[in-house]
């Protein structure tokens, strides 16, 4: 153990070694040899229930700030007695003073920090030397009465003459008698430079102070718990996106149905007539195409288009494709320009179903409609729409430049996409009822309504002939292979650009624009009058009036509406008939 530091460095925060260096001490001058040493100030007793730090008690007492250490008496000087100083709150436990001390009191220094109080005494370091002492009693914090104040007395002078000497506080530990009690003064015990033998928490040794480090303590492991947590699950989100997942994936899907469905349905519509339409491909020494049609009968009779067949010519080869794949040879039996039909018929095959045929006069605009055909050759392509249109006069044709091959239809027009390979399927009803034979199309590109079998695509301005022409004249073609035109027997001016047909001056051959005892000059019309309607209905061209009087029969009686000479009248008459092509 170090010698006790002379100048009383009073403790600057918490005991141990890392105490900032104490202030600078100024000793006071030394008297002289016999000359007796002024008495000290009185120390200030420690407060009440205080308890000093054990690990401060081999400390010397520290000098109050601004103090001079006392001078040192000379040798052979008797030390100046100190009485005791009783403690405010002494209790029964209290050891009383001396009956010789001396009223001197201590000298004043600053007192031990109570907050260290209970701090243990600190562990003897090995090679210090330190003597064992008795552990110093606790101070007693009994609450007890207060002791009655005492007056200071003289001290007799002892009959011993060796100088008595009171208890100090501030004074190391002392050899005890044999058999007495050893002194109990932790106060005098300090020193600033001892290693603490454990650091205690401020919280410990103040009741009612929070233990905030506890709290934080919490919040670090909180925020860690969540770092820790956000790193892993953004590397499982990871690796699931690049993996696709855990394990195979398996979509949802929705089990299996009924295959039947509602025969008024497109899909039941289309059920029950694919079976009765064909593909036809045709080829000739100049010309192929594809085209569609529907069977007529059980007879292997199918409907047409005469477009479609034309490339075929008299030498050519017709191909049919039924819906099951099954294909068969089939040669021409009628076709008629005028109309823009034709009749098929395929060889030695049975078990044919007929299309069932509808009426196209209950047809009404809005009506819906389904459309099947091979458009660019894709068999069984299956389209839906509405009758946008009835009675539409239409014209197809003419590459011949005589307008022999001009076909007159009053058409139905429908908003169902029909694209080449179209021509000559079905148009059906709600009900899978053939209403129309599909024809032309009008497209982007051209002025007038043509037939599909060009290259141009739809543009929802589709063109089917009106199933009832279309039965007449395949009863025609079927029974006498040919098909009758209803005419009136005039001869029209195509250059009239006024509304209305005009009958022409003279016919293309010279002759007569009225034919001499025909259904026109029966009904007294003449060259140069101006048809206007027919039936009521209005006619623009004369391809309307042929359009018109086309979609009769021959026999049909016709009411016409005239203008002559700037005056209006009305004529009927009966259809006759003509041989065609």
């Amino acid at each position: 153990m170090h010698e006790p530091d002379p100048y009383s460095t009073p403790p600057y925060g918490e005991p141990g070694p890392w105490a900032p260096a104490p202030p600078v001490q100024h000793p006071a001058a030394t008297p002289a040899h016999g000359t007796a040493t002024p008495p000290a100030p009185a120390p200030v007793p420690p407060p009440p229930g205080a308890v000093p730090d054990p690990a401060f008690a081999d400390a010397p007492p520290p000098v109050a700030q601004g103090q001079h250490p006392g001078p040192t008496p000379a040798h052979g000087t008797a030390p100046v007695p100190h009485a005791p100083v009783p403690s405010a709150t002494a209790g029964p436990h209290a050891p009383a003073p001396p009956p010789n001390a001396s009223s001197v009191s201590p000298p004043r220094g600053p007192v031990p920090d109570p907050a260290f109080a209970d701090a243990p005494p600190p562990v003897p370091r090995a090679g210090q030397g330190e003597h064992p002492r008795a552990a110093a009693p606790a101070y007693d914090t009994t609450p007890h009465a207060a002791a009655p104040a005492t007056t200071a007395v003289p001290a007799t002078p002892p009959s011993d003459p060796s100088p008595v000497t009171a208890p100090d506080p501030w004074a190391g530990p002392t050899a005890s008698a044999p058999g007495a009690e050893p002194a109990s003064d932790p106060w005098g015990r300090y020193d600033p430079w001892a290693a603490a033998a454990q650091y205690h928490d401020p919280a410990d040794r103040v009741p009612g102070r929070r233990r905030r480090p506890a709290a934080k303590v919490l919040v670090g492991g909180a925020l860690l718990i969540a770092l820790v947590s956000g790193g892993i699950g953004g590397a499982v989100g990871a690796h699931l996106e690049r993996n696709g997942g855990v394990g195979t994936v398996e979509l949802p899907q929705a089990g299996p149905e009924a295959a039947e469905r509602d025969p008024d349905s497109v899909a039941g519509i289309a059920a029950r007539a694919l079976p009765s339409v064909v593909t036809l491909h045709v080829s000739g020494s100049e010309a192929a195409g594809t085209g569609t049609g529907f069977v007529l009968d059980d007879r292997g009779h199918i409907l047409t288009n005469n477009h479609v067949v034309e490339p075929a010519g008299s030498g050519g080869e017709i191909t049919v494709t039924f819906n099951s794949g099954d294909t068969a040879e089939a040669e021409v039996v009628g076709r008629d320009s005028g109309y823009d039909l034709a009749v098929v018929k395929v060889k030695g095959v049975t078990g044919l179903t007929p299309m069932p045929l509808g009426n196209s006069e209950n047809v009404h605009v809005g009506d819906p409609v389904v459309a099947i055909g091979a458009p660019f050759d894709l068999a069984g392509t299956v389209t839906s729409g509405i009758i946008s249109a009835k009675e539409r006069p239409i014209t197809a044709g003419g590459e011949e430049g005589d307008a022999s091959d001009v076909s007159y239809v009053d058409a139905l027009q429908t908003d169902a996409p029909i694209n080449p390979g179209n021509s000559g399927g079905p148009l059906l009803d709600a009900r899978g009822r053939a209403i129309g034979i599909n024809s032309a199309i009008r497209s982007a590109d051209s002025g007038s309504a043509e037939s599909d079998g060009g290259q141009a695509g739809s543009i929802g301005l589709g063109f089917a002939i009106p199933i009832n022409q279309g039965k007449r004249v395949a009863e025609e073609l079927i029974n006498t292979g040919r098909a009758t035109h209803p005419v009136i027997g005039i001869t029209l001016d195509m250059n009239y650009t006024g509304d209305g047909a005009r009958v022409s001056a003279k016919d293309s051959d010279g002759g007569p624009a009225v034919t001499t005892g025909g259904p026109g000059a029966k009904a007294g019309i003449k060259p140069g009058d101006v048809i206007t309607a027919v039936d009521g209905q209005r006619v623009h061209s004369g391809e309307e009036l042929i359009v018109k009087t086309r979609a009769h029969r021959p026999g049909d009686r016709l009411e016409l509406t005239l203008e002559r000479d700037g005056k209006e009248t009305k004529v009927s008459l009966v259809l006759g008939s003509s041989g065609g092509d």
